[in-house]
């Protein structure tokens, strides 16, 4: 059977795959806002991984194909699972709670502080524009740059911004302060305890998409 499938001399098949380097991310500075996060550690919604080609050799006709059925059940039992439904978010400001759905489950529900009079969170559906761990913060009142880890560095350990005006960002944080989450008391950020931020920043990613409603 084999024979007479590949006795001719010389016949050979070739399928060559090139998939040359992913394009470099690049990653947009920010302007002059309350936020400004390091170089590193940087998740930018600007990255580009797209192979600029991907060549293939032709596809043997049917008379030339012969498949291996035991390779080819081998081939079905190791394909990937589906994909699971889309994480999504949603900021219920009167509950003062961020609820994590998978599709239509809620999976995780956190407290959270919110805007307080003034300066209040705004509502609407937007999407995760950016990701930080350990972020600089720049001082709106000095311009002065705080690092990560420093006393007076409110941000904490990590950043999901979700919204900008083009100058400033609102966004999800950790806090110096543990009580201010549950009550109005920020500048229109989201607060939230430092071990539900590392927790939340590990279920989203850009695009994400976060509603904010009463």
């Amino acid at each position: 059977m084999l024979n007479r499938l590949f006795g001719l001399s010389g016949l050979a098949l070739a399928l060559s795959l090139i998939v040359p380097a992913a394009q470099q991310a690049r990653s947009r500075s920010l302007p002059e806002a309350m936020f400004s996060f390091p170089e590193t550690n940087l998740v930018s919604d600007f990255a580009a991984l797209t192979p600029e080609s991907v060549l293939l050799s032709p596809i043997p006709e049917p008379a030339q194909a012969w498949v291996n059925p035991s390779v080819a059940d081998t081939a079905l039992a190791m394909a990937p699972p589906p994909q699971t439904e889309e994480v999504r978010l949603e900021i219920h400001l009167g509950q003062r709670e961020v609820w994590v759905y998978q599709g239509t489950t809620i999976t995780k529900r956190y407290p959270i502080g919110i805007g307080r009079a003034g300066w209040e969170t705004p509502t609407g559906t937007f999407q995760v524009r950016q990701m930080r761990e350990n972020p600089t913060w720049i001082s709106p009142f000095t311009n002065e740059r705080i690092p990560s880890g420093d006393a007076r560095n409110p941000l904490g350990t990590r950043w999901i911004g979700f919204w900008t005006d083009g100058n400033n960002w609102i966004g999800f944080h950790g806090t110096r302060n543990p009580s201010t989450v549950g009550r109005n008391a920020s500048h229109g950020c989201i607060h939230m305890h430092s071990t539900d931020l590392e927790d939340l920043y590990r279920q989203v990613k850009l695009g994400t998409s976060v509603t904010v409603v009463q």
